[in-house]
């Protein structure tokens, strides 16, 4: 089991900054790798992005390149989000998740994540 703990939420302007951090616990943090997704209400859950465990492989959507930049700390068990340029549409509840596949094949796939965190909402004004 692991288990995934996000924190870093809040409200923030448009073209403001927020940091997402995903807290783990459990079996070998360093053997997964970690994706971020979110769900605006009344939507799907979306990928956001997903780092490989090594760090050296990272995926993003295409609505978040250019203004978004995941990492993790493997020490420190943690895998962070750091969000810029923050827009309204940006709104939603951010969601961890952890998997052992490969992400080449399986990092915009739910369905892939095994382990997943209760989330952290975002909220931006306009």
């Amino acid at each position: 089991q692991v288990q995934l703990v996000e924190s870093g939420g809040g409200l923030v302007q448009a073209g403001g900054s927020l940091r997402l951090s995903c807290v783990a616990s459990g079996r070998t943090f360093s053997n997964y790798a970690m994706g971020w997704f979110r769900q605006a209400p009344g939507k799907e859950r979306e990928f956001v992005s997903a780092i490989r465990w090594s760090g050296g492989n990272i995926y993003y959507a295409d609505s978040v390149k250019g203004r978004f930049t995941i990492s993790r700390d493997n020490a420190k068990n943690t895998v962070y989000l750091q969000m810029n340029s923050l827009k309204p549409e940006d709104t939603a509840t951010y969601y961890c998740a952890a998997t052992l596949e490969d992400l080449a094949l399986w990092a915009t796939q739910s369905r892939a994540y095994a382990y997943w965190g209760q989330g952290t909402q975002v909220t931006v004004s306009s």
